[in-house]
């Protein structure tokens, strides 16, 4: 039985690292493809130090809140953290043996690092050195805080962001193609947001041809995604706005061995990077692709269309989150396109069923966001 006094305790835990997740949030966008992490200190029932992992190559949080009380007067302190502190080197020192030398009394983790470099050793080490260590405080929300960075860990993937606007009656665009713009101005600038935290923007060539968009965060954000086409053919104009625009972002075309050399010379003279994929499907093609940004580690990609890539990644059970901006307008026709193509499924019981959802109102339109089931 729990007493009303380790009752209390649980709360306090959770409340605290409830605001160590939330701190944690202020590095997304500058700290990939490192995790994003919080740390708080406490003495005595009140917060004394705060720190959140600020930007790659930079002081994990932990320093920082150690920094923010100062070290000489952390000892006997409470540290509630997000992730598991780390016990190697890397570009910076072991966050295990900073707490071990401000003497803290205890750590509070929300999660274990999936790191294979840590994974449990770090809790190990302050165990060691006579630090209580408590573990699984707010877990599930800690994991789905540095659920992209733990997919490019196991999986060596980028996790993959779909996002699509439709309206009511499930059209991204009328039967001659006409888009823009669906939604509104509040829910296209929540899309300049997401695309200035991503690492890279992915498109299909139809998609490229039809909008012409820039694919660029405005305002800018803290990172600048690399914009990628899939195009076969390496066919894109060298007069697109996305050529056009190679000052402002990366471009990369995605393409086969379809694509011919003039073409690819073309692209390339404008400053275009141009990878060929191999397989002869585009399931095969976008696995690829796929693995190529996880090599490079890219953390995020932002997936805005069109149906058939949104299609084969559904195909591929490779979508981990969704954001779908829904307008109050009314196009039918039955040559108009729905945001997802593809092969599709058969039966309803296997339908792509999302967790989490969060549904709220963006000016007229309905901005709904989730994560699929696993």
């Amino acid at each position: 039985m729990t007493t009303g006094t380790n009752m209390s305790r649980d709360v306090a835990d959770q409340q605290f690292m409830a605001q160590a997740l939330e701190l944690a949030q202020q590095g997304q966008g500058s700290v990939e493809p490192n995790p994003m992490v919080g740390c708080i200190l406490v003495r005595e029932g009140a917060v004394v130090g705060r720190g959140y992992h600020q930007r790659f190559g930079g002081p994990h949080a932990e320093v920082e809140a150690l920094r923010d009380v100062g070290v000489d007067n952390a000892s006997g302190v409470d540290a509630y953290v997000t992730l598991e502190p780390c016990c190697h080197h890397g570009k910076t020192g072991p966050c295990t043996q900073a707490l071990i030398d401000a003497k803290v009394a205890r750590v509070f983790i929300g999660c274990e690092d999936p790191n294979p470099s840590v994974a449990g050793e770090g809790i190990a080490a302050l165990r060691q050195a006579g630090i209580d260590v408590v573990t699984g405080v707010l877990e599930e929300h800690a994991r789905r805080l540095i659920a992209p960075f733990a997919k490019l860990i196991k999986a060596r993937r980028p996790w993959v962001i779909a996002k699509w606007a439709m309206t009511l009656d499930g059209k991204i665009a009328s039967a001659t193609g006409s888009s823009k713009w669906i939604s509104g101005e509040s829910s296209r600038a929540l899309v300049h947001q997401l695309r200035g935290r991503v690492d890279a923007i992915l498109v299909g060539r139809r998609t490229a041809a039809l909008d012409d968009p820039l694919l660029t965060a405005r305002p800018a954000g803290p990172r600048v995604a690399t914009r990628v086409v899939l195009d076969s053919t390496a066919s894109l104009p060298t007069e697109s706005k996305l050529v056009q625009s190679i000052d402002q972002a990366p471009l990369l075309v995605a393409a086969t061995d379809q694509a011919s050399a003039e073409q690819r010379r073309s692209l390339e003279d404008g400053g275009v990077e141009v990878l060929t994929l191999g397989g002869e499907q585009r399931g095969d093609q976008l696995t690829a692709l796929l693995e190529e940004l996880g090599k490079r580690q890219l953390t995020n990609l932002l997936v805005e269309g069109g149906s058939e890539v949104l299609g084969s990644l559904l195909d591929l059970r490779a979508i981990d989150e969704v954001h779908v901006f829904i307008a109050p307008k009314v196009l039918g026709g039955a040559g108009a396109p729905s945001p997802i193509g593809g092969a599709g499924i058969d039966d309803m019981t296997e339908a792509l069923s999302l967790c989490e959802v969060q549904i709220r109102q963006l000016g007229e339109d309905v901005h709904v966001h989730g994560y699929p089931s696993v």
